[in-house]
């Protein structure tokens, strides 16, 4: 023999090394010593290796290889490089996106062991561990025999799967039979049986039996039932036949030490199982054989079995009852809930077997993988194969009497083959691709969980999957790992199961009959949750925020046409440049019940301080929100901000923008005008309909929880304890990330901060507010800031209550009563009491929070310096100016800085709201809208509450230009035009024809969420103004601040431009119309028609409003290209209701109302103007109007004759609202008498100057009505005289 050269000594010595390391010491007599254990390895290396050493691979222990193999891969001992190079393309044929498993050169030799003689309280899960002295792993094989426990291998072909989590071990798939090291255990020569044809009887028959020997039982495995665990008991099921008959024996094998038959038995093979007792379940009273601690599973070979007389066998044969722990407490575990009967034709599933590789694992924890790209496998309903090991992406399995459901889910997209308690499942070969393993919770299994509690049917199963994955997909990342989302206990529950539990008591209510685990495994008629099924609709969805923005943007736009937004009868009268503005703003309101499914908001609560607004936010998008309380508090709960909520009550606006060019309403469907459209999608609900899944780092308050307003309430201890220790994992979650950072980023946490804990915490009261607004702020200590940008910034005027207190730790800082020790009392530092409160950058994020009357504490986090807030503090007026100003100084809110919020004003003290008032010098008064639209108000700045009854947007005067369209010149995070206004009218309660107008610029609306018509509102600091027309009105400065009561009602959607249903306006008399008109707008009137004074028919550009003739517009310098013409009428008639005479002006549809024309009448009629641009008459007292009388047009001489026909002279039901132009504005003058006709009798009556009136409505009088109305009349005169 031949001397090894130097790298095989070295490679020997290697071995010796590893052998007296890895391999075990002898443990008996006739164990070989370990370097006898290394020459029959190296024997077996060399008969696989063809001879010689392989000097190329190196041995490895399972503790190496667990640590230092990070990655997949493989070894073949006696592969050539060809071979391994087609065996690995073989496998990328089948998924030729995914990777080979890359080949390593590793020896591998150890124990196959059941795990038992491990740990000794070690569940035994029927699962083979490869083990030596170093550790054990789980192994996996295609090929098993018993002979091989406990015995030592060399395993030439073998893969090392590793955990997706590698701080975990993974699995060995062992690809070829192993060789052994030593010699295997002998079988017994002659065996006793009995065949399932004689011991079926003795499972049937009532009479007991004597106590005898065991019996054995010989048959062909019919079928083979999953390994179950159930209250740390793991068992299984299996069924002999008899090889010439039907009959057939169910066999319980529960001993720890058989629980590897599993890996054996193979279906259509024959057994032979010894030491089997009868016995029976105590539920049901089943029977079946039971293995003994004795028993063994043999292959069955005629020649070595010998058959035993059923007598023999079964004489004195005891029956008892089942003392099966696990099999009593599965039933018990499984009292479950069947699910809901439905209506409609309920179908049944198909049994079938089926081969495929596993593509796609869909979701590992919920026993869901994807075969052959189209069909869907289902393991939840029997446990998962050995944890699902072997199960890889690119494996074969082979599965054996599984339920076909064709589409159980409407929105799931496979075929489902469905696992039951009588499936089998069989693993055919390993994947050949570097997929790692991901193995299932081995408790807390949420999904596992719900399906068994509720006993779900596959349809609600895979809906429950699709919440749940979504659920995690969307929130894992600001909650750490997804587990963390998806655990729960039975006193704990999750974020997940606090979601999910309510929709699905919802759709399975009622506790049905338990399902029958021993009936649906053991019945000879099979019966399971698979064999019926409907197809399920799903009852309600909750898809990312994303995906909402994008549903809403869709549905607002379906079936969208602008003439949605206009009345026909107004529109046809509009220029261009009016009807394209009247455009450019709509709105959408969609609610849950708008979508289908119906529609869950789900969101972690963040503020932006750049929007300065509350948002929910995912891992998709962020979705803008408006929170409300139903008593029409504020809300200004900050320690919601980072909580995870779920909405199901909400309103889902999506404001419109669009920019058109439509040159007349005539166009309006043509859609190729409309150039561009934008939306803008936003939530707002009530904080009562909030439910908290998540708190913020588990310091919510219990109040909180049930949904209760906690403002009023003593707050918890250490509510920001953990936001005050780690501000910078905080912040990302006060504030939604900068544009240029990916998401990914912002749902990282940073590491906590290990400096002080000490905080300095300083309560004030909010005494005025003012908006959001550019500011050019020169802080105290910068420089002369010319050239300085303006930022966005708002500032609050407070009153601080008491010193500043320091505190060790966050969670000591006081409660409610520390109110009580704030004392205010006397007058010394009045002056320094009051301070006014600069908001900037970051500090923008507290601006939905702050409100008027409301007390917070600011708390400063890692700081010990009680003089904080004083040294911050500067004048706000220069020095030279500070002895004569009575302004409080200024202190800009750092960023860092904490804002909790702890009651409102009611709950103060007697002697705190006196020395609020004392050192404010201020009450602040909220005023009425009648009150503000009296002549006698006198103030400027006013604060009141009314409801919005319309919405508008409008151009100012001086920005009005000619042109066609509205150009949309936005400021950035706008997207109105920056040189428009919107007008809002405000009324004191729904329906009051008491109405106030409100304009806000444009640039201030992109903080102002929730306008609406509907929206109750609280308006503070508006100035109030009074138009060259003597009329009342409000705007929105730099100091007004507005705040939603109550939010539109979702039933009643107000439609865009619209203002809304209101009730009819009072019936009024023209003799006492000043003092009905003077706090009310609209009034009606039953009056007589005297005659038209006045009357225009025109056709103007709808471009350049000039006069429009024979279809082309007239103006010439400059030229005008339009082609578009807009007809306008207008008609000033007298009016009398024998109290007094008043003159009305109509405008366009009531011109044809007054006239008494048909709609074919006027349209013929305005069609014939057309040709002339313009026909104008004057009749009577109308000398000096303006009007220019064209005396031959026919048309004009119709119009007189019409105007003068008795057929006008009629009663009619006017709507009309004062005409306040400056022209039109009653002077005080006496009573004068004057004479009325009516046919041939004449009355004198007392009347004053006749008012001017503008008509809002007409309508003709039929007889009832006028009787009625003339009874009321002359009812209403009597108790005036």
């Amino acid at each position: 023999m031949a001397e090894p050269s130097t790298a095989e000594e070295r490679w020997l010595q290697a071995a010796r090394d590893f052998a007296h390391r890895v391999l075990p010491a002898p443990e008996g007599p006739g164990e070989p010593e370990p370097p006898l254990l290394l020459d029959a390895v190296l024997r077996c290396l060399r008969s696989a290796a063809g001879g010689d050493l392989p000097l190329g691979y190196s041995f490895i222990s399972i503790s190496d290889l667990q640590c230092q193999q990070r990655v997949p891969c493989c070894s073949h001992l006696n592969w050539s490089t060809n071979e391994f190079k087609e065996w690995s393309h073989q496998g990328q044929d089948v998924l030729p996106m995914q990777s080979a498993l890359p080949r390593a050169y590793l020896i591998l030799v150890g124990y196959l062991t059941d795990g038992r003689q491990e740990d000794k309280v070690k569940l035994i899960d029927g699962c083979l561990y490869v083990k030596d002295n170093t550790g054990i792993i789980p192994c996996e094989l295609l090929h098993f025999d018993l002979k091989w426990l406990e015995s030592l291998f060399l395993f030439p072909s073998w893969s090392y799967i590793p955990q997706t989590d590698q701080k975990a071990a993974g699995y060995i798939e062992i690809l070829a039979d192993p060789v052994p090291v030593n010699g295997l255990k002998e079988v017994p020569d002659s065996i006793p049986v009995a065949y399932p044809i004689s011991a079926e009887p003795l499972l049937t028959s009532r009479i007991p039996c004597k106590k005898r020997s065991k019996l054995t039982v010989a048959g062909e495995l019919v079928r083979l039932g999953p390994l179950l665990c159930m209250h740390h008991k793991t068992f299984f099921f299996l069924f002999l036949k008899c090889f010439t008959s039907a009959a057939w024996v169910p066999v319980l094998v529960q001993q720890p030490n058989q629980l590897a038959w599993h890996h054996i038995l193979q279906l259509g093979h024959m057994y032979t199982i010894t030491g089997l007792s009868m016995s029976s379940l105590k539920k049901s009273g089943q029977r079946l054989f039971v293995t003994g601690v004795s028993s063994c599973l043999l292959p069955y070979c005629a020649e070595q079995v010998r058959e035993r007389p059923l007598d023999s066998a079964s004489e004195g044969e005891s029956t008892q009852s089942l003392s099966l722990e696990a099999a009593e407490q599965l039933s018990d575990s499984l009292e479950l809930r069947a699910e809901e009967e439905r209506p409609g034709s309920t179908k049944e599933s198909k049994i079938i077997s089926y081969v495929g590789t596993v593509t796609k694992i869909l979701n590992v924890q919920a026993g869901l993988f994807l075969l052959d790209n189209k069909v869907c496998l289902c393991l939840a309903y029997e446990q998962l194969l050995n944890a699902a090991r072997g199960l890889r992406p690119g494996a074969c399995v082979e599965l054996i009497d599984v339920h076909l459901l064709q589409k159980p889910l409407v929105s799931f997209p496979f075929i489902v083959l469905g696992a039951c308690l009588s499936s089998t499942v069989v693993l055919k070969s390993f994947s050949r691709l570097s997929s790692p393993y991901q193995p299932p919770a081995s408790s807390g299994n949420l999904y596992l969980q719900l399906l068994l509690r509720y006993n779900l049917g596959m349809p609600l199963y895979l809906w429950l999957v699709s919440l749940l994955e979504t659920f995690e997909e969307r929130f894992s990342c600001f909650f750490g790992r997804s587990q963390r989302l998806l655990r729960s206990t039975h006193r704990n529950p999750g974020a997940a199961e606090k979601f999910i539990v309510p929709l699905l008591q919802a759709v399975v209510p009622h506790r049905e009959e338990a399902r029958d685990i021993y009936n649906e495994i053991l019945s000879k008629i099979h019966w399971c949750p698979l064999q019926k099924y409907l197809t399920l609709n799903p009852p309600c969805q909750a898809p990312s925020l994303s995906a909402v923005c994008c549903v809403a943007e869709q549905k607002s736009w379906e079936g969208f046409s602008p003439s949605q937004l206009l009345s026909p009868l107004e529109a046809q009268h509009m220029g261009s440049q009016e009807l394209n503005r009247r455009l450019a703003w709509s709105y959408c309101t969609l609610s849950a019940g708008s979508f289908q499914p119906r529609l869950i908001l789900l969101g972690v609560l963040r503020v932006s301080s750049r929007r300065s607004s509350l948002q929910l936010q995912d891992r998709s998008s962020t979705l803008p929100c408006v929170i409300s309380h139903k008593d029409g508090s504020p809300f200004a709960n900050t320690d919601l901000i980072g909580s995870l909520l779920q909405v199901e009550n909400y309103q889902l606006i999506v404001e419109r923008f669009l920019q058109t060019d439509f040159p007349s309403w005539e166009q309006l469907a043509n859609l190729e005008h409309v150039r561009e459209k934008k939306t803008s999608v936003y939530a707002q609900f009530y904080f009562e309909d909030i439910q908290v899944l998540r708190a913020a780092d588990r310091q919510m308050q219990k109040g909180l929880m049930r949904g209760n307003d906690s403002s009023l309430k003593k707050k918890d201890e250490g509510s920001l304890t953990s936001e005050l220790e780690t501000p910078e994992a905080k912040m990302p979650k006060l504030e939604d990330p900068k544009t240029d950072t990916p998401r990914k980023e912002s749902c990282q946490k940073s590491h906590s901060s290990t400096r002080t804990t000490s905080c300095v915490s300083h309560l004030f009261l909010v005494t005025q507010k003012e908006g959001l607004m550019l500011r050019n702020y020169q802080l105290h200590g910068e420089e002369d800031g010319e050239g300085q940008e303006r930022q966005w910034s708002f500032q609050a005027t407070v009153l601080w209550l008491g010193r500043p207190q320091l505190w060790n730790h966050p969670r000591e800082i006081g409660n409610r009563l520390e109110l009580e020790e704030t004392s205010c009392d006397g007058e010394e530092g009045v002056t320094q009491q009051e301070a006014l409160l600069l908001f900037m950058g970051k500090s923008l994020r507290w601006f939905p929070f702050l409100h008027l009357d409301g007390l917070y504490r600011f708390v400063v986090p890692h700081c010990s310096d009680l003089e904080v807030f004083d040294k911050l503090c500067f004048p706000s007026v220069p020095a030279k100016f500070l002895s004569r100003s009575p302004c409080p100084l200024c202190l800009p809110v750092q960023e860092t800085w904490h804002l909790q919020h702890e009651t409102w004003i009611s709950p103060l003290t007697e002697h705190q709201l006196a020395a609020r008032l004392m050192l404010t010098g201020t009450d602040q008064k909220v005023s009425s809208i009648p009150e503000i639209l009296s002549n006698s108000f006198t103030g400027s700045l006013v604060s009141f509450s009314g409801e919005i009854v319309e919405r508008t947007l409008c151009a100012s005067p001086k920005n009005e230009k000619p042109s066609v369209t509205v150009g949309l010149q936005k400021q950035e995070g706008s997207l109105l035009p920056s040189d428009h206004s919107v007008k809002l009218s405000v009324s004191v309660a729904p329906g009051s024809p008491v109405v106030v107008d409100i304009y806000i610029a444009a640039t201030y609306l992109q903080h102002l969420w929730g306008l609406l018509p509907g929206a109750k509102i609280f308006f503070q600091n508006l100035e109030r103004r009074i138009s060259r027309f003597h009329n009342v009105y409000c705007t929105y400065i730099a100091s007004s601040c507005v705040r939603i009561i109550s939010l539109p009602a979702s039933h009643l959607p107000v439609p865009p431009g619209s203002a809304g249903e209101a009730s009819p306006p009072s019936l009024v008399f023209l003799s006492n119309l000043q003092p009905h008109l003077q706090h009310q707008p609209q009034a009606r009137i039953l009056c007589h028609l005297s005659c038209v004074l006045t009357l225009s028919l025109q056709w103007i550009c709808s471009l350049c409003s000039s006069i429009f003739k024979e279809g082309r517009c007239t103006r010439h310098n400059p030229p005008c290209p339009s082609h578009t013409g807009v007809r306008q009428a207008s008609a000033r008639v007298l009016v009398e209701d024998g109290t007094g005479e008043a003159l009305v002006l109509c405008r366009n549809q009531h011109v044809a109302a007054m006239l008494g024309q048909s709609l074919l009448d006027w349209e013929a009629l305005q069609n014939c103007v057309q040709s002339r641009g313009r026909v104008s008459i004057q009749h009577g007292e109308a000398a000096g109007t303006g009007c220019v009388e064209e005396p031959e047009d026919l048309i004009a001489c119709y119009l007189r004759s019409l105007c003068r026909s008795p057929l006008i002279c009629r009663p009619i039901l006017l709507d009309f609202t004062l005409d306040r132009k400056p022209s039109r504005i009653l002077q005080p003058a006496p009573l004068q008498l004057r004479n009325f006709r009516c046919g041939e009798v004449e009355f004198v009556s007392r009347v004053g100057p006749r008012p001017s009136l503008l008509c809002l409505n007409v309508e003709e009088v039929k007889q009832d009505a006028l009787s009625y109305l003339s009874s009321e009349r002359l009812r209403r005169t009597s108790s005036h005289c």
